[in-house]
């Protein structure tokens, strides 16, 4: 477990995040967003626990918290703020945080933290109340950067589910930022829009938008990577984070008679089209676990399992093997490839990507259904290339057999695969998982 954490910072290309030292940082989120408001701290040790075991790396949580944050108190009785006002933080409540905050630093994790949920600025849906004006957030940001600037494992989220309506929330936002800047130099900024919405697409002229975020709509076969692609196109140059995607075990599209909900699959098809279209990380996210659902709480969206018995949903399995994945291979230095594939990619389909490096040595292919993959590769690279199928169900490689050929035939039909193809050289040095 490492607690040696250091600040994120953005990776030499812009588009990718690393640590301090420059080794490649995989951004493996979970949704957690009333983790500090519902759960006691011997809860969140169990949650931490558990994401830890999967492989996430960052959680991302909410200090002012959506569901009733400011007028129902947190497990120990506690509420944040004295008389609803941003000026007045109840210490008792910033312990127990400060407690979390340590306790993720304790157990190898990152913290994405939100300051507030977008409802307490702009109240368009939720409870509320509006407590925000542009000087008290500028001094919320600041009160929270000079208690919290001294850890180096947190990384700040602005929004909450939220964009502006008008100028007094652009305000509200600006003035949060400056003060969050203003006492903490290090730790980098981003912002949680709501659903179908890039970060850049409204701060984007902002300096402290340092890495780009956008959310999924709860929804199957959104197609994240018309997401990724547009925000890879915005300057300046940003890592891009697809920050909240459809939660596993929600129904499809959020509808009222809970049927048709998203499963193991519709995660897995988000995150490699995330991930294979160029975002620097992935989170995964959980109907059950971002609510803290349990047998005191009011199920929100057809939510009917404990939080601790979502924690182990297929899809939460299935993120370690993405990130083992990546990990095992230069993936920071591979790009979004369509010319690999020779014949029609019909966007109607469920399309199915690659990414590469320059000199094709690294190629590694998702293919949502299984059939052929038909390549256009020079037969060199083909001939002295070693050829794997993963199993992004369960890890499992299985070594491709046959004559070096562009067409590759998955081992079953009815699933998802990857297929990945290293050259003689890339091969040798191929540690999977790595250690």
């Amino acid at each position: 477990m490492n607690t040696n954490l250091s600040a994120l910072k953005i990776g030499e290309n812009g588009r990718f995040l690393t640590y301090q030292n420059g080794e490649p940082f995989f951004w493996l989120g979970d949704t957690a967003w009333e983790l500090i408001h519902r759960l006691s701290l011997a809860d969140t040790r169990v949650y931490f626990q558990n994401r830890v075991d999967k492989g996430f790396t960052i959680i991302q949580t909410v200090i002012l918290a959506e569901l009733d944050g400011l007028t129902v108190p947190n497990a120990n009785g506690d509420l944040p703020l004295k008389n609803l006002d941003p000026s007045q933080p109840n210490e008792a409540y910033f312990s127990h945080l400060d407690q979390v905050i340590a306790l993720a630093k304790e157990m190898g994790l990152y913290l994405a933290l939100l300051p507030t949920w977008g409802d307490k600025f702009n109240k368009k849906w939720g409870t509320g109340p509006e407590v925000f004006t542009p000087e008290n957030a500028k001094a919320f940001g600041a009160d929270l950067a000079k208690r919290y600037a001294k850890h180096q494992h947190l990384v700040w989220v602005l929004g909450g589910d939220r964009i502006p309506e008008d100028k007094e929330d652009e305000a509200i936002i600006e003035q949060m930022a400056q003060g969050i800047r203003a006492f903490d130099k290090n730790s980098l900024i981003t912002y949680h829009p709501n659903g179908g919405i890039i970060a850049s697409d409204i701060f984007g002229k902002s300096a402290w938008l340092q890495v780009d975020m956008f959310q999924s709509r709860h929804q199957k076969k959104f197609r994240e990577y018309n997401f990724v692609n547009k925000a890879k196109s915005k300057r300046p140059v940003r890592p891009v984070i697809n920050g909240e995607p459809g939660y596993e075990n929600i129904p499809n599209l959020l509808n009222k008679w809970n049927f048709q909900r998203l499963d193991a699959s519709d995660i897995r098809l988000s995150a490699y089209w995330s991930m294979l279209s160029g975002a620097a990380g992935y989170t995964y996210g959980s109907n059950e676990v971002w609510q803290m659902h349990s047998t005191n709480t009011i199920p929100l969206f057809g939510a009917h399992l404990s939080w601790q018995k979502a924690l182990d949903l297929p899809g939460a399995r299935q993120m370690k093997i993405l990130r083992q994945v990546f990990e095992s291979l230069p993936w920071q230095e591979m790009l979004t490839s369509r010319k690999i594939f020779s014949g029609i990619n019909w966007p109607f389909t469920q399309k199915k990507m690659a990414l590469t490096t320059a000199d094709q040595s690294c190629i590694l292919v998702y293919q949502p259904t299984g059939s052929k993959i038909k390549l256009s590769l020079n037969k060199a690279i083909l001939k002295d290339a070693s050829s794997y199928w993963i199993n992004p169900h369960d890890g499992e490689v299985i070594a491709h057999e046959g004559k070096p050929s562009n067409t590759f035939k998955t081992p079953n039909r009815l699933q998802d695969w990857l297929l990945l193809i290293l050259s003689s050289g890339q091969n040798e040095q191929w540690q999977y998982p790595r250690s």
